[in-house]
Protein backbone atom coordinates (compact mmCIF):
# COMPACT_ATOMS: atom_id res chain seq x y z
CA UNK A 1 0.00 0.00 0.00
CA UNK A 2 1.46 3.66 -0.66
CA UNK A 3 0.22 6.00 -2.79
CA UNK A 4 -1.86 4.14 -5.36
CA UNK A 5 -0.84 2.60 -2.39
CA UNK A 6 2.69 3.85 -0.92
CA UNK A 7 3.34 6.52 -4.21
CA UNK A 8 1.82 8.81 -6.41
CA UNK A 9 -1.77 8.98 -7.86
CA UNK A 10 -2.78 5.74 -9.08
CA UNK A 11 -2.48 6.94 -13.11
CA UNK A 12 0.85 7.44 -12.42
CA UNK A 13 1.93 3.95 -11.20
CA UNK A 14 4.59 2.10 -11.57
CA UNK A 15 6.34 -1.39 -10.41
CA UNK A 16 9.26 -1.22 -7.68
CA UNK A 17 11.63 -1.76 -10.82
CA UNK A 18 10.11 0.41 -13.14
CA UNK A 19 8.58 3.35 -11.08
CA UNK A 20 6.70 5.75 -13.55
CA UNK A 21 7.77 8.58 -11.35
CA UNK A 22 10.71 8.21 -8.60
CA UNK A 23 8.35 9.95 -5.96
CA UNK A 24 7.17 7.41 -3.89
CA UNK A 25 5.35 5.63 -6.77
CA UNK A 26 4.65 2.31 -4.34
CA UNK A 27 1.85 1.43 -6.21
CA UNK A 28 0.89 0.29 -10.03
CA UNK A 29 -0.94 0.87 -13.15
CA UNK A 30 -3.09 -1.39 -14.99
CA UNK A 31 -5.93 -0.34 -17.67
CA UNK A 32 -8.58 -2.77 -16.54
CA UNK A 33 -10.46 -2.81 -19.82
CA UNK A 34 -7.56 -3.32 -21.77
CA UNK A 35 -5.56 -5.65 -20.07
CA UNK A 36 -4.87 -9.34 -21.70
CA UNK A 37 -4.76 -12.19 -19.27
CA UNK A 38 -1.21 -12.03 -18.18
CA UNK A 39 -0.14 -8.41 -17.67
CA UNK A 40 3.66 -8.08 -18.03
CA UNK A 41 5.40 -8.29 -14.47
CA UNK A 42 3.10 -10.43 -13.34
CA UNK A 43 4.61 -13.29 -11.39
CA UNK A 44 3.67 -16.72 -10.49
CA UNK A 45 5.20 -17.59 -6.99
CA UNK A 46 6.80 -21.06 -6.33
CA UNK A 47 5.52 -23.53 -3.45
CA UNK A 48 8.90 -22.20 -1.56
CA UNK A 49 7.87 -18.71 -2.23
CA UNK A 50 4.55 -19.04 -1.30
CA UNK A 51 6.21 -21.16 2.15
CA UNK A 52 8.60 -17.44 2.71
CA UNK A 53 4.96 -15.72 2.42
CA UNK A 54 2.99 -17.45 4.43
CA UNK A 55 5.79 -16.97 7.31
CA UNK A 56 6.04 -12.72 6.47
CA UNK A 57 2.21 -12.83 6.23
CA UNK A 58 2.22 -14.66 10.10
CA UNK A 59 4.80 -12.09 11.58
CA UNK A 60 2.19 -9.47 9.85
CA UNK A 61 -0.72 -10.51 11.66
CA UNK A 62 0.90 -11.45 14.65
CA UNK A 63 2.45 -7.72 15.05
CA UNK A 64 -1.06 -6.18 14.01
CA UNK A 65 -2.59 -8.44 17.13
CA UNK A 66 0.04 -6.35 18.93
CA UNK A 67 -0.34 -2.97 18.41
CA UNK A 68 -4.14 -3.37 18.39
CA UNK A 69 -4.17 -4.70 21.76
CA UNK A 70 -1.65 -2.39 23.22
CA UNK A 71 -3.27 0.85 21.79
CA UNK A 72 -4.68 3.62 24.15
CA UNK A 73 -4.79 6.83 24.26
CA UNK A 74 -2.59 8.77 25.61
CA UNK A 75 0.18 6.99 23.60
CA UNK A 76 2.41 8.34 20.91
CA UNK A 77 2.53 7.10 17.18
CA UNK A 78 6.01 6.16 17.76
CA UNK A 79 5.17 4.40 20.38
CA UNK A 80 3.58 1.71 18.41
CA UNK A 81 6.08 2.05 15.60
CA UNK A 82 9.06 0.83 18.73
CA UNK A 83 6.52 -2.07 20.04
CA UNK A 84 5.89 -3.22 15.75
CA UNK A 85 10.00 -2.84 15.28
CA UNK A 86 10.69 -4.96 18.19
CA UNK A 87 8.38 -7.46 17.50
CA UNK A 88 8.98 -8.15 14.29
CA UNK A 89 13.04 -8.21 14.98
CA UNK A 90 12.27 -10.31 17.61
CA UNK A 91 10.01 -12.81 15.02
CA UNK A 92 13.26 -13.12 12.92
CA UNK A 93 11.96 -10.58 10.10
CA UNK A 94 12.39 -7.22 8.67
CA UNK A 95 10.40 -4.46 7.87
CA UNK A 96 9.41 -3.78 4.75
CA UNK A 97 8.66 -0.17 4.53
CA UNK A 98 11.45 1.17 6.79
CA UNK A 99 14.01 2.82 4.60
CA UNK A 100 11.53 1.93 1.27
CA UNK A 101 11.85 5.01 -0.55
CA UNK A 102 13.17 6.93 2.21
CA UNK A 103 10.46 6.25 4.10
CA UNK A 104 11.62 6.40 7.46
CA UNK A 105 9.62 4.16 10.25
CA UNK A 106 8.88 0.59 10.65
CA UNK A 107 4.79 0.84 10.31
CA UNK A 108 2.19 3.45 9.16
CA UNK A 109 0.15 4.87 11.81
CA UNK A 110 -2.87 7.07 10.25
CA UNK A 111 -5.40 8.94 12.30
CA UNK A 112 -9.20 9.79 11.28
CA UNK A 113 -8.95 11.93 8.17
CA UNK A 114 -5.29 10.51 7.41
CA UNK A 115 -5.94 7.69 4.99
CA UNK A 116 -2.51 6.09 4.49
CA UNK A 117 1.18 6.54 4.72
CA UNK A 118 1.40 8.45 7.86
CA UNK A 119 4.01 8.61 9.70
CA UNK A 120 4.62 7.47 13.15
CA UNK A 121 5.86 10.81 15.65
CA UNK A 122 5.48 12.48 18.29
CA UNK A 123 1.27 12.60 17.94
CA UNK A 124 -0.98 11.61 20.88
CA UNK A 125 -3.19 8.74 19.98
CA UNK A 126 -6.67 10.18 21.87
CA UNK A 127 -10.19 9.10 22.95
CA UNK A 128 -12.13 8.66 19.93
CA UNK A 129 -9.75 8.31 17.70
CA UNK A 130 -9.52 5.65 14.73
CA UNK A 131 -6.26 5.10 13.75
CA UNK A 132 -5.66 2.94 10.81
CA UNK A 133 -2.46 0.22 11.27
CA UNK A 134 0.08 -0.85 8.09
CA UNK A 135 2.50 -3.26 8.76
CA UNK A 136 4.79 -4.92 6.30
CA UNK A 137 7.55 -7.56 6.87
CA UNK A 138 10.07 -10.16 5.11
CA UNK A 139 11.43 -13.27 5.59
CA UNK A 140 13.66 -15.03 3.23
CA UNK A 141 13.68 -12.05 1.12
CA UNK A 142 9.47 -12.02 0.26
CA UNK A 143 7.01 -9.71 1.84
CA UNK A 144 3.75 -9.83 3.17
CA UNK A 145 1.56 -6.52 3.36
CA UNK A 146 -1.59 -6.29 5.69
CA UNK A 147 -3.70 -3.29 7.36
CA UNK A 148 -6.39 -2.47 10.00
CA UNK A 149 -8.25 0.44 11.08
CA UNK A 150 -9.23 0.74 14.77
CA UNK A 151 -11.20 2.76 17.53
CA UNK A 152 -9.54 3.65 20.71
CA UNK A 153 -11.84 4.58 23.66
CA UNK A 154 -14.99 5.40 22.49
CA UNK A 155 -15.71 5.78 19.47
CA UNK A 156 -19.03 7.46 17.44
CA UNK A 157 -21.23 5.20 15.55
CA UNK A 158 -20.37 6.38 12.67
CA UNK A 159 -16.95 5.77 12.67
CA UNK A 160 -17.79 2.66 14.63
CA UNK A 161 -20.16 1.57 11.04
CA UNK A 162 -17.12 3.49 8.69
CA UNK A 163 -14.75 0.44 10.04
CA UNK A 164 -17.07 -2.12 9.81
CA UNK A 165 -17.95 -1.60 6.45
CA UNK A 166 -14.26 -1.17 5.23
CA UNK A 167 -13.61 -4.61 6.83
CA UNK A 168 -16.94 -6.24 5.06
CA UNK A 169 -15.62 -4.00 1.68
CA UNK A 170 -12.22 -6.50 2.24
CA UNK A 171 -13.83 -9.34 2.92
CA UNK A 172 -15.90 -8.75 -0.27
CA UNK A 173 -13.02 -8.09 -2.49
CA UNK A 174 -11.77 -11.40 -1.27
CA UNK A 175 -14.66 -13.58 -1.94
CA UNK A 176 -13.71 -12.81 -5.36
CA UNK A 177 -9.90 -13.57 -5.49
CA UNK A 178 -11.40 -17.07 -6.98
CA UNK A 179 -9.11 -18.67 -10.02
CA UNK A 180 -10.60 -17.66 -13.09
CA UNK A 181 -12.07 -14.41 -12.16
CA UNK A 182 -10.71 -11.16 -12.87
CA UNK A 183 -9.05 -8.44 -10.92
CA UNK A 184 -12.07 -6.34 -11.88
CA UNK A 185 -14.32 -8.54 -10.38
CA UNK A 186 -12.43 -7.72 -7.52
CA UNK A 187 -12.74 -4.33 -7.74
CA UNK A 188 -16.25 -4.29 -8.73
CA UNK A 189 -16.85 -6.45 -5.08
CA UNK A 190 -15.27 -3.57 -3.31
CA UNK A 191 -17.25 -0.73 -4.91
CA UNK A 192 -20.27 -2.05 -5.57
CA UNK A 193 -20.70 -2.95 -1.70
CA UNK A 194 -19.32 0.60 -0.57
CA UNK A 195 -20.74 2.79 -2.78
CA UNK A 196 -24.39 2.49 -2.51
CA UNK A 197 -23.79 2.56 1.38
CA UNK A 198 -22.69 6.23 0.47
CA UNK A 199 -19.01 5.79 1.36
CA UNK A 200 -16.38 7.56 -1.07
CA UNK A 201 -14.31 5.13 -2.37
CA UNK A 202 -10.89 5.65 -2.93
CA UNK A 203 -9.30 5.83 -5.97
CA UNK A 204 -5.77 7.61 -6.78
CA UNK A 205 -4.34 4.51 -4.17
CA UNK A 206 -4.93 1.19 -5.00
CA UNK A 207 -3.80 -2.46 -4.38
CA UNK A 208 -1.06 -4.35 -5.78
CA UNK A 209 1.25 -7.72 -5.96
CA UNK A 210 3.38 -9.02 -3.68
CA UNK A 211 6.19 -10.71 -3.78
CA UNK A 212 9.82 -11.09 -3.69
CA UNK A 213 9.39 -6.99 -4.05
CA UNK A 214 6.70 -5.01 -2.10
CA UNK A 215 4.52 -3.76 -4.64
CA UNK A 216 4.69 -5.55 -7.88
CA UNK A 217 2.06 -6.06 -10.78
CA UNK A 218 -0.99 -5.99 -10.98
CA UNK A 219 -2.55 -2.89 -9.42
CA UNK A 220 -6.08 -3.69 -7.62
CA UNK A 221 -8.43 -0.93 -7.64
CA UNK A 222 -11.31 -0.54 -5.83
CA UNK A 223 -13.47 0.27 -8.49
CA UNK A 224 -14.01 -0.95 -11.79
CA UNK A 225 -16.30 -3.20 -14.33
CA UNK A 226 -16.23 -7.13 -13.49
CA UNK A 227 -15.26 -9.41 -15.86
CA UNK A 228 -12.63 -7.07 -16.56
CA UNK A 229 -8.29 -6.98 -16.08
CA UNK A 230 -5.80 -9.60 -15.85
CA UNK A 231 -7.10 -13.33 -15.07
CA UNK A 232 -6.33 -14.38 -11.52
CA UNK A 233 -4.43 -17.72 -11.73
CA UNK A 234 -2.89 -19.81 -9.24
CA UNK A 235 0.37 -18.76 -7.47
CA UNK A 236 -0.70 -15.13 -7.82
CA UNK A 237 -0.36 -13.34 -4.40
CA UNK A 238 -1.93 -9.95 -4.30
CA UNK A 239 -2.85 -7.00 -1.66
CA UNK A 240 -6.07 -6.15 -2.05
CA UNK A 241 -6.68 -2.75 0.46
CA UNK A 242 -9.98 -1.14 0.18
CA UNK A 243 -9.71 2.68 1.57
CA UNK A 244 -13.47 4.06 2.41
CA UNK A 245 -13.95 7.53 3.40
CA UNK A 246 -17.53 8.76 4.99
CA UNK A 247 -17.35 11.88 2.25
CA UNK A 248 -15.55 11.80 -1.09
CA UNK A 249 -13.13 10.41 -2.49
CA UNK A 250 -10.70 12.57 -3.45
CA UNK A 251 -7.43 12.71 -1.18
CA UNK A 252 -4.26 15.50 -0.96
CA UNK A 253 -1.22 15.34 0.47
CA UNK A 254 0.74 16.90 3.65
CA UNK A 255 4.08 18.98 3.35
CA UNK A 256 5.69 15.17 4.81
CA UNK A 257 5.16 13.98 0.89
CA UNK A 258 3.90 10.74 3.12
CA UNK A 259 0.77 11.39 4.73
CA UNK A 260 -2.18 11.21 2.98
CA UNK A 261 -5.76 12.18 3.61
CA UNK A 262 -8.52 13.02 2.70
CA UNK A 263 -9.45 16.10 0.46
CA UNK A 264 -12.84 17.22 2.44
CA UNK A 265 -11.69 16.53 5.81
CA UNK A 266 -13.97 13.26 6.76
CA UNK A 267 -12.90 10.48 8.32
CA UNK A 268 -11.17 7.18 6.40
CA UNK A 269 -10.29 3.76 7.16
CA UNK A 270 -8.31 0.82 5.96
CA UNK A 271 -8.28 -2.63 5.68
CA UNK A 272 -5.58 -4.67 3.65
CA UNK A 273 -4.91 -8.92 3.78
CA UNK A 274 -2.04 -10.11 1.26
CA UNK A 275 -4.08 -13.16 -0.77
CA UNK A 276 -2.53 -15.77 -2.05
CA UNK A 277 -4.79 -17.15 -5.45
CA UNK A 278 -5.20 -21.06 -5.37
CA UNK A 279 -7.03 -23.83 -6.88
CA UNK A 280 -8.99 -24.38 -3.61
CA UNK A 281 -9.60 -20.49 -3.42
CA UNK A 282 -8.38 -17.37 -2.03
CA UNK A 283 -5.87 -18.03 1.22
CA UNK A 284 -5.26 -15.17 3.27
CA UNK A 285 -1.18 -15.31 3.96
CA UNK A 286 -1.56 -12.36 6.79
CA UNK A 287 -3.75 -13.85 9.17
CA UNK A 288 -2.76 -15.35 12.45
CA UNK A 289 -5.28 -18.61 11.93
Amino acid sequence: MFQSSYGKPYHNMGSDNHPRNSYMNLSLSTNLNNAPNMSAGITIKSPQEIVFMRKAGRVVAETISLITKSIEPGMKTRDLDILASKHIAQLGAEPSFKGYRGFPATICTSINEEIVHGIPGTKVIRDGDIVSIDVGAIIGGYHGDSAVTVGVGQISRQARDLISATRTALDKGIEMAQAGNRIGDISWAVEGYATPLGYGVVREYVGHGIGHALHEEPSIPNFGDPDKGPLLIPGMVIAIEPMLNIGGWKTRQLPDKWTVVTADGSLSAHFEHTVLISKEGPQVLTSVQ
